[in-house]
């Protein structure tokens, strides 16, 4: 889904890229906190209900909920537009909340509702207060959305029926704050300030985005946005254009560093299943529908993502800055893009046309994705060590080596066309369950005939089962491609 973003920002702060060299927290701070459900350091992630029509029971929800709360997610972000399956939906996601301990709240899609509906949202709020499922801070039933600026608070506040902790996606500059609880940012990729990615005279940081909503809030709780990735290739049925990526590369380890150093009270995860904009952390196999992203998201898992994340939401509870604390178990997580920026695709590049926004699903011609430049041509490495290693990184013929310390560090290795390895040795000898190859090379070709600037991500040890699209959730995959696609099964 397209994000509307404006954001009043106080200044602009240099763009820095990540570095190949490591980086560790090197100061520990701890404060007080509770991880009770009053409000106090909590992690949501939101969830699009928008694209699991398809499911049929609570049932369907309890992988997610299961996988979620072990990762030390409080609650999902329950976005829902205006859809005849809503309600079903949210019943089934509330019950499966409640039969695993885990909290939900709803979050209202503004590109779906509008702010002259106060009286239809309170009453939604209401329907869904007292379950037991429904996410209270500081005693108020939880309630955020995705926009919203200008909705009529009170009006909203009288139709709930009791107190409600409103916490909406305001933006400064347009929203009144002073109606408000708290506030959600969503911009949590580095851009323009026009929702386009950044160029060289403008650049807005997500810490910017951090600073203005601080200052708008005046003390009032942040929900700061931590994501991953950002890349989408819709074509041109939307009022905007809908193919471009954000710089994401090391974003998604140098943006925790950043939670752990400024420790707002609330963190939004953006997102488990949105794989339209290629930033879901949820499995492939979580059952949704296809709005034709299955393009770029077939045999393209994210699941190490998640992983990567776990000590980190610890570490943040716990007030610390040092999540190599934190850490259960030994991991090497590394991720890619399938192809080089430079890979030509414009003779087949066809982007599929989006259904979601209304009209047929069909195809349209579609060039580079805007912002393509922004992203490095490398394989990202994150090593979760309990002690030093040496770690070789091997892609296509390019091939690097270096000392890994004990704890969590960020490396980057130029990506070469072919087979990506990775070689962990402890004292001349090779570390097995962290040493393999990915199952996804890196090519010179556009495959399907697409631009497609997803991730890749891997984990070492390796998942035991490949995670893969269901049937619904590749349903469009085939529609419109005009080469052969080796992605088809």
């Amino acid at each position: 889904m397209f994000r509307f973003i404006f954001l009043a920002l106080i200044g602009l702060l240099p763009f820095i890229t990540a570095s190949p060299t490591p980086v560790e927290f090197m100061n520990a701070m701890s404060i007080s906190g509770t991880n009770s459900n009053t409000g106090d350091r909590l992690v949501f992630c939101h969830f699009m209900i928008g694209v699991v029509s398809n499911r049929q029971s609570a049932s369907d929800y309890d992988a997610d909920m299961k996988r979620a709360k072990g990762a030390g997610i409080d609650a999902f972000a329950l976005n829902i537009g205006n859809d005849p399956y809503t309600d079903t939906q949210l019943n089934f996601a509330y019950q499966s909340a409640a039969d695993h301990n885990m909290k939900v709240f709803i979050s209202f899609d503004f590109n779906w509702y509008n702010v002259n509906q106060s009286s239809e949202i309170g009453a939604k709020i209401r329907q869904f207060s007292d379950h037991s499922a429904q996410l209270r801070v500081d005693g108020k039933v939880f309630v955020s959305s995705f926009s919203g600026d200008g909705i009529y608070c009170s009006e909203l506040r009288s139709a709930a029926g009791g107190d409600i902790f409103l916490a909406p996606n305001y933006h400064p500059g347009q929203g009144n704050f002073d109606d408000v609880d708290g506030a959600l940012n969503w911009m949590a990729w580095e851009s323009d300030g026009y929702n386009n990615a950044p160029t060289a005279e403008r650049k807005v940081s997500v810490i910017d985005g951090d600073t203005a909503y601080k200052v708008a809030l005046g003390g009032k709780p942040y929900i700061a946005p931590v994501s991953p990735w950002f890349s989408t290739h819709f074509g041109d049925d939307f009022s905007y254009n809908k193919n471009r990526v954000y710089p994401s590369n090391l974003l998604w380890y140098n943006r925790w560093r950043d939670i752990l150093t400024t420790k707002p009270r609330f963190v939004e995860i953006i997102t488990w299943n949105d794989y339209g904009e290629s930033h879901y952390i949820g499995p492939l196999s979580s059952p949704h529908t296809d709005d034709g992203s299955s393009k770029w998201v077939t045999d393209m898992p994210h699941n190490g993502w998640l992983d990567m994340a776990k000590p980190f939401i610890s570490a943040y509870k716990a007030g610390s800055t040092l999540p190599s604390n934190y850490l259960e178990e030994e991991k090497l997580i590394y991720w890619y893009r399938p192809t080089p920026k430079s890979t030509d695709c414009n003779a087949t590049d066809t982007t599929i046309r989006s259904a979601d926004n209304g009209g047929d699903s069909f195809l349209a011609a579609c060039s580079r994705p805007d912002g393509a430049n922004t992203m490095q041509d490398s394989v990202f490495v994150v090593t979760q060590l309990k002690q030093p290693a040496l770690v070789t990184v091997t892609s296509g013929m390019n091939i690097q080596t270096f000392h890994a310390p004990a704890g969590i560090r960020a490396w980057t290795v130029p990506m070469s066309v072919g087979a990506q390895s990775f070689h962990v040795e402890r004292d001349g000898k090779m570390v097995d369950e962290l040493s393999g190859t990915s199952l996804r090379d890196i090519v010179d070709n556009c495959i399907c005939g697409i631009y497609n600037f997803n991730a890749y991500v891997g984990t070492l040890p390796a998942d035991a089962e490949v995670d893969r699209l269901a049937p619904d959730g590749r349903a469009l995959l085939k529609q419109g491609l005009k080469v052969h696609c080796p992605l088809i099964y």
